[in-house]
């Protein structure tokens, strides 16, 4: 099993139940194909570098997980199947990116003690 990250960018139109379904269900998708979930990040309504679609904005989602590399196809034809995705994302982590993840994981869930 490898580790792997996706990133993506739901359309800004959405509302916030609409985006929690879209992100549910390809968290949904990964733990069907027997992937485990280890993070999992909603960075929000951000800017983009550049309009996509006529969009000049989108929801960020972020997804850490591990899995066998068949699911990776699986994932990313849904990606583009769903009209909701305007891009994506998904790499392998090699162990020094898992190893900095894991770190920065464990420095945010301190600051969230602390608040």
């Amino acid at each position: 099993m490898n580790q792997y990250e996706t990133v993506f960018i739901l359309t800004p139109v959405l509302s916030d139940v609409q985006m929690k379904e879209a992100v549910e269900k390809f968290k949904a998708l990964l733990v069907e194909e027997g992937a485990e979930i280890i993070n999992e990040e909603n960075w929000g309504l951000k800017k983009l570098a550049y309009p996509i679609q006529k969009k000049s904005t989108g929801f960020y989602q972020l997804i850490e997980f591990n899995a066998e590399p068949s699911v990776i196809e699986k994932l990313e034809i849904n990606f583009r199947r769903d009209e909701r995705i305007i891009r994506f994302l998904t790499f392998r982590m090699d162990k020094y990116a898992a190893e900095y993840a894991a770190k920065r994981r464990s420095v945010k869930s301190t600051k969230k003690e602390e608040n």
